[in-house]
């Protein structure tokens, strides 16, 4: 049987230093950091950059330090503090996260994967993901960036396309190093080398420390053969969308503590019909609500 490279104490080793060296000094990376700010960074880095999410996980972390800090406050306090960071239902469940891990936990964030997986809002990724950063613990975290080097590095293709969780999970976890310490450091080092190095659009393999153990540098960096790996995913657009005109939607009464008329909302978008689609979805999400008198504010604002 034929062993990875990435499973070798020298690639290990490689990455390792390539990250003490290069690694980004996030506050939630802080050793002092709690699990629960950990938590926190993960729900708001989803699909976003790291470096939109700093400002607002630095003001939300002074604002609600503890999970119960954040529970008891108004689901409007919430969805106003989560800015412009996208997805805001994620800012819902985080509160509703927080609830329970008050509740059940005493205001303390759970270490074991299993019962991090049944907090509301934590997937998969997350779990593992607050179990490797906040307790070091050697599981396997994957994401985009881990599974593109591992599709370069071992199997010389451009990237892993379409995930494979338990696929992928599994492989993952065959590369980490025994000893748990040096796993967990691993883990986040491989995954900012793909953040960082071995990058989706423009990898800088003049600089990579893997390069000479590459099997896609090795192969001449092929380009993604829809005949080989299938049709590649389309990137996601957000001009346009619904979620674009949700947006304008949320900023509008973000900024009017008070609601306001139907005619602020009716302007931010011209077509009629998807702007209406946008504003229903809003309010079954539980993001906004509409008064008696017919002012639209965010939820819980209005009662």
């Amino acid at each position: 049987m034929t062993t990875s490279y990435l499973s070798t104490p020298a690639a290990h080793q490689r990455i390792l230093s390539w990250f003490a060296e290069a690694r980004r000094p996030f506050p939630w990376r802080d050793p002092h950091t709690s699990a629960w700010g950990v938590l926190v960074s993960e729900v708001m880095s989803q699909q976003t950059p790291m470096t939109r999410v700093e400002p607002i996980w630095r003001d939300w972390m002074e604002r609600w330090p503890h999970p119960s800090d954040l529970g008891k406050e108004p689901v409007a306090e919430v969805v106003r503090a989560w800015g412009k960071l996208g997805y805001p239902r994620r800012a819902l469940r985080l509160r509703e996260c927080a609830q329970v891990v008050a509740a059940k936990y005493q205001d303390t964030v759970p270490r074991d994967v299993k019962t991090l997986l049944s907090l509301p809002g934590v997937g998969s990724y997350t779990a593992r993901a607050v179990a490797c950063f906040a307790y070091g613990d050697n599981v396997p975290v994957v994401d985009t960036n881990v599974r593109r080097v591992i599709a370069r590095v071992e199997h010389g293709k451009p990237d892993q396309g379409k995930p494979r969780e338990k696929a992928d999970l599994a492989e993952v976890e065959a590369l980490l190093p025994e000893d748990p310490t040096t796993g967990a450091q691993f883990s986040a080092a491989l995954m900012e080398f793909g953040a960082l190095v071995c990058t989706a659009r423009a990898p800088r393999c003049a600089e990579c420390v893997l390069a000479d153990a590459c099997a896609w540098v090795a192969a001449g960096k092929p380009v993604w053969d829809d005949d080989t790996h299938g049709r590649r995913p389309a990137p996601q657009k957000f001009t346009g969308t619904d979620r674009q005109v949700r947006g304008l939607l949320l900023d509008v009464v973000r900024e009017q503590p008070g609601g306001v008329e139907k005619t602020a909302l009716d302007v931010v978008w011209p077509d009629a019909l998807q702007r209406e689609r946008a504003l229903q979805s809003l309010l079954t999400d539980g993001l906004m609500e509409c008064s008696a008198a017919g002012r639209y504010g965010l939820a819980g604002e209005l009662s």
